[in-house]
């Protein structure tokens, strides 16, 4: 998603600063442009996020959309899962996106401007098995976002989060998408299900990231841009299915749920 993200930000004309942990590789995936800036950039490490954002002011003087992107998808049941996996899958999705944030925000701020786009997923309003690591992660960063709008919008600065269906990239490959040692026998025949499917999943998913990366675009030059966007019929008909479930469960015992003030309230 993210070479799709700047390519088409180039394309539109705007200045674009490509980062990651291999330079070279992101520099040969986007290609050569006037208005492209190569840093490197693990979002895990709050040096190289302060470095990659006084890397962008200096050369185009400031910094009006971030688009947090990074991200690893641990596979496997919960409690086969290793407390390293765990913090691992935290530490890239959730604090790598805050650690970048932090570092822009003072930028954005300063320039009373700026957008902040988060990439989420079906997950971060779903929870799934052998995905509960990754779900934590979303998750997070939902309940972040929506609370940051409310400390960095006096400043005029936006946030959306975007929650995509399975669109065709390289999560379902082994370095996005680990698999966790099997340790349970109980959990044997449904880790098998779940494998397979994933390992099926890799370039068969119906969603093209070029045109989400041009909805983005477009979302990123609206004056009052969403603050969630759905992005795919199958994460807008995950979306309804879990709106008609939470409706069901806010109603189903409406005489219990009302009952809990003080009887003198």
């Amino acid at each position: 998603m993210g070479r799709e993200f700047a390519r088409a930000a180039l394309d539109a004309g705007h200045a674009v600063v490509a980062t990651g942990r291999d330079t070279d590789a992101v520099a040969e995936a986007v290609g050569a442009h006037d208005d492209l800036l190569v840093t490197e950039l693990d979002v895990t490490d709050t040096d190289d996020a302060e470095a990659a954002t006084a890397a962008a002011v200096e050369r185009f003087g400031r910094i009006d959309v971030l688009v947090n992107n990074a991200g690893v998808s641990y596979k496997g049941f919960f409690e086969e899962m290793t407390i390293e996996e765990i913090k691992h899958q935290l530490e890239v999705n959730l604090f790598g996106q805050m650690y970048v944030t932090r570092a822009v925000l003072p930028v954005m701020r300063e320039q009373r401007s700026g957008h902040i786009i988060t990439i989420s997923s079906g997950a971060g309003f779903s929870g799934f098995a052998f995905s509960s690591a990754y779900a934590t992660a979303k998750h997070g960063l939902e309940g972040w976002m929506d609370a940051l709008y409310e400390e960095v919008g006096p400043f005029g600065i936006d946030t959306t989060v975007v929650n995509p269906g399975f669109f065709r990239t390289t999560l379902t490959e082994e370095r996005s998408m680990p698999f966790t040692d099997p340790s349970i026998d109980d959990y044997d025949e449904r880790r098998a299900e779940q494998m397979a499917w994933w390992k099926d999943q890799g370039g068969e998913q119906p969603n093209d990231p070029a045109r989400l990366a041009d909805a983005l675009v477009e979302i990123a030059g609206e004056d009052d841009p969403p603050r969630r966007f759905v992005a795919g019929e199958d994460a807008i008909e995950l979306a309804e299915a879990k709106v008609t479930e939470l409706a069901e469960q806010i109603h189903a015992y409406p005489e219990l749920s009302r009952s809990m003030a003080y009887d003198d309230a």
